[in-house]
């Protein structure tokens, strides 16, 4: 099994990125940074049914299929990821806030990539996600800390 992490520290407080990587309004304006998707449906609230919707591809029709598992405000957050509709093969997404002294580490990490298809998945999926929250996210958050949250 393969997978990837990307941590940053962004400084603000943890409510504040809390709020840019679970408000489903917000969440769609940084996840299509690096040609990720757009979440459908998305809500931090276990049991919650959503898609990322993104630009087809030859051999991808453009949809992740996903489902909160569990959420912990503003700490945690935890999904299942599937490439396909129905699909067997099956990932783990987790979202980790921490408190630190100059604002938050924020930590995503995706696991349970199998073979070696799974391997070059998980390469590139990390490459968008690493452009996500060091462009991304960080003017999001700026722009939603100026407006007073």
């Amino acid at each position: 099994m393969s997978g990837y992490s990307v941590t940053r520290v962004y400084p603000y407080p943890v409510d504040e990125v809390w709020a840019v990587v679970t408000r489903a309004e917000l969440v769609a304006r940084w996840t299509t940074t690096g040609r990720g998707g757009r979440p459908e449906g998305f809500a931090a609230i276990p049991g919650t049914r959503f898609r990322f919707v993104g630009r087809p591809t030859i051999g991808w029709a453009g949809v992740v299929f996903c489902e909160v598992v569990a959420v912990d405000p503003p700490h945690a957050l935890h999904y299942t990821w599937r490439g396909e509709e129905g699909a067997d093969s099956v990932t783990d997404v987790r979202y980790s806030l921490e408190e630190v002294p100059r604002g938050t580490r924020f930590t995503w990490s995706h696991t349970g990539f199998a073979g070696v298809g799974g391997f070059a998945m998980s390469r590139l999926l990390g490459r968008v996600r690493r452009r996500m929250l060091s462009e991304g996210v960080p003017a999001v958050l700026e722009e939603y800390h100026r407006a007073g949250s």
